[in-house]
């Protein structure tokens, strides 16, 4: 376990400049993420598809940095304004830095920002149904669960069944337009 101050972390948006240390945090952890992502494919461990992924509209990406090293990602896709005004919830940290409570960090990061910063009025998250370490930070960040959803997504080259989450952010009505 790689031993670290806790204001050694930061947890922030991400740029295209973190293309290169996305990269590495991805084939790092390959073995560690390979129970809870889709398979991917060899251009998504390139800093080309990183940029291509950092670019992508209607998601936000923020990432999890110890010094210069990229160690987790947290996202929002799926970013819908107008009345609906929600998004979905994603994050993962580095295998070496697990049990620090960063994944929790870097979830409450991203509401906030939803939020704060985007007026949003809702978001929600999916786990694998034996996904207990994630339902756990859900919970935390006062995730209620909504549901169950049978062959869900498509992780690591099955569809897989997951439980539904959601955390109402604020009941403020949506702008005008």
């Amino acid at each position: 376990m790689i031993e670290a101050k806790e204001d050694e972390f930061e947890i922030r948006p991400a740029t295209p400049d973190d293309a290169q240390a996305l990269v590495e945090a991805h084939l790092r952890n390959r073995e560690h993420l390979r129970s809870t992502d889709p398979l991917r494919s060899d251009a998504f461990y390139t800093v080309e598809g990183q940029r291509a992924r950092l670019a992508e509209h209607g998601t936000a990406r923020w990432v999890v940095t110890h010094g210069d090293k990229v160690i987790g990602r947290a996202d929002l896709s799926g970013i819908v304004l107008g009345p609906f005004r929600t998004a979905c919830l994603g994050y993962w940290i580095d295998g070496e830095y697990l049990g620090r409570g960063l994944a929790l960090r870097a979830a409450e990061a991203m509401l906030a920002h939803a939020r704060d910063d985007l007026g949003l009025h809702r978001v929600e998250a999916s786990t694998l149904t034996d996904n207990v370490a994630s339902q756990r930070v859900l919970a935390k960040c006062g995730f209620e669960k909504i549901g169950f959803a049978p062959m869900y997504l498509h992780i690591n080259g099955a569809w897989r069944d997951h439980f539904l989450f959601q955390r109402i952010l604020h009941d403020d009505p949506p702008p005008l337009s």
